[in-house]
């Protein structure tokens, strides 16, 4: 059994953004990520978690909504940009009580230059990270939705995080774009098993429901069970209909009903 957590920049959208926090606890959710948290003030944000009794879970480090820019930790040359870009994702990580971030790599050829520079990137946010309680992930993504991204595949993953050598730098394992880029997901599960420090989920190959497509998902969450996973799954998808029409498929797997107000 799992805890989930809405990933109110996909679910709910047919809630304005603000309500969307109470609207993920009334459908049973304890807890939501954020991808991008910087348009609202972290009072807002603060605010709306504590009204809702959700936690906030992981969010990203800055990254351009219009796709221009995924961020810059992989990128040689833009180290500046990324410790300012990783410095405001740890401002709003304290404020709001977040206990993971997902580091950007970034748009790069993959290249010695450019993992020699993630891997240094990491050593030291990884450090400053560690000293405010802070796990930070790094997550392959698949060519079709992000050509030119850097971090592709898992066993690139797990060659940076081992290079990095700190407990807090982990592998975020996202059944959607493992899927699509390498397939054999309960295999690459067992194979990563100590890395994975956080999980997503979604249908293949529309990014829906997680019971629609190509994956078995009961199939993959057995893997992560026999794995000891006892992180939090996202549900980072985009919901054919009303967010709460397709939910049904994830009560099999809950680890109980959120007490409603």
């Amino acid at each position: 059994m799992f805890r989930f957590a809405a990933n109110l920049n996909m679910l709910f959208g047919e809630y304005a953004f603000r309500d969307r926090f109470a609207a993920a606890y009334h459908a049973g959710f304890s807890a939501v990520e954020l991808l991008h948290p910087y348009a609202e003030p972290v009072e807002h944000l603060k605010g709306w978690l504590t009204e809702s009794r959700l936690k906030c879970v992981l969010i990203n480090t800055p990254f351009a909504a219009d796709g221009s820019d995924a961020g810059c930790a992989a990128v040689a040359g833009r180290e500046h940009d990324f410790f300012r870009k990783i410095h405001l994702a740890l401002s709003y990580a304290r404020a709001i009580d977040v206990p993971t971030i997902h580091v950007m790599a970034g748009d790069a050829k993959r290249d010695i230059r450019n993992t020699e520079a993630f891997i240094s990137n990491l050593k030291r946010a990884g450090a400053e990270a560690a000293e405010v309680g802070v796990t930070l992930t790094i997550e392959p993504l698949n060519a079709r939705d992000r050509p030119n991204y850097f971090l592709r595949y898992t066993d690139q993953a797990a060659e940076i995080i081992d290079a990095v050598g700190l407990d807090n730098v982990r592998l975020q394992f996202d059944i959607y774009h493992t899927q699509i880029t390498e397939g054999d997901l309960t295999r690459r599960i067992e194979k990563h098993a100590k890395r994975i420090g956080h999980v997503q989920v979604a249908g293949v190959p529309l990014r829906d429901e997680p019971d629609r497509g190509e994956v078995n998902i009961a199939s993959v969450f057995n893997a992560l069970a026999f794995s000891s996973y006892d992180g939090f799954i996202g549900c980072e998808y985009r919901p054919r209909g009303r967010t709460e029409a397709g939910l049904g498929w994830l009560e099999p797997y809950r680890l109980a009903p959120v007490e409603r107000i």
